[in-house]
């Protein structure tokens, strides 16, 4: 069975648009998979119809089967027992995804708890390994998300993503409010985390050298739709949209510029 199965997927608005027309992909378990694209090109938007959290005002059509289950139609009730264990999500700024009002720990123990039925010593113990996985120290516990730096926060929110154990990670722009040091960090953290606990990976960016990499394929997005789709070294070596070739040529001339800039 597929981690992530999505046929034909469109996303109508209100307002009579159709931001994403007749999107299909497929991830298979532990599988990487990157998906590319301007601002616009319907990324995030998929990201959310993925999870069944599409704002007011967008209803999907098609078929995304999550774990087996059918996300479109589905009350959210019945997808409230598949998010977290089906598949969890990392987005670009944590402090949308977190309450500012709670400290670190008490958020990242809700899930801890519901998933493992821990309470107590066991689940303090709980919350302090599972931040010591993202590199936080156990004073993060008790700092709210305003009092932690960006990258911080960042790992913070992949810890919680994790505390279900998800079959499928989405994480959609998860470095681009991030300097490049702790760029690079949050991608070797992911890879690692990753690669450990044999999920499957959706990563969205606008990024095609980050997509290169961490995933194995990659899916390109343009103005809603799939233009192109392959491995994802074949599609760096030779893009054959004329799209794709843009991200590559962007991709190579920004690395360029960084090696002659380094001292």
């Amino acid at each position: 069975m597929s981690a992530l199965d999505v046929t034909g997927l469109s996303i109508h608005h209100a307002s009579g648009r159709e931001p994403v027309r007749d999107l299909s992909f497929t991830l298979a378990p532990g599988e990487r998979l990157g998906l590319i694209g301007e601002s616009g090109s319907g990324k995030s938007l998929t990201a959310l119809a993925v999870m069944g959290l599409l704002p007011a005002g967008m209803t999907a059509r098609g078929s995304v089967l999550l774990g087996g289950t059918q996300v479109i139609g589905t009350p959210d009730r019945r997808l409230n027992r598949v998010r977290g264990r089906a598949a969890a999500a990392v987005f670009q700024e944590p402090l949308t995804a977190m309450d500012p009002l709670m400290r670190v720990g008490r958020q990242l123990a809700g899930p801890i708890r519901r998933r493992h039925g821990l309470r107590g010593a066991r689940l303090r113990d709980a919350v302090r390994s599972a931040l010591a996985e993202v590199r936080l120290p156990e004073r993060a516990t008790a700092a709210y998300p305003h009092e932690l730096s960006g990258g911080q926060r960042q790992r913070a929110a992949i810890a919680m993503a994790l505390a279900c154990e998800p079959d499928l990670l989405i994480a959609d722009e998860p470095t681009t409010a991030l300097d490049v040091t702790v760029q690079a960090e949050i991608l070797a953290l992911l890879d690692g985390l990753v690669a450990g606990r044999g999920m499957a990976l959706l990563f969205i960016s606008h990024d095609l050298a980050v997509i290169a990499e961490v995933a194995d394929r990659v899916v390109v997005l343009k103005d809603g739709s799939m233009v192109e789709s392959g491995r994802t070294r074949d599609i760096v070596r030779e893009p054959r949209h004329a799209y794709t070739r843009s991200l590559v040529d962007s991709a190579w001339a920004l690395e360029g510029e960084l090696d002659r800039l380094a001292p």
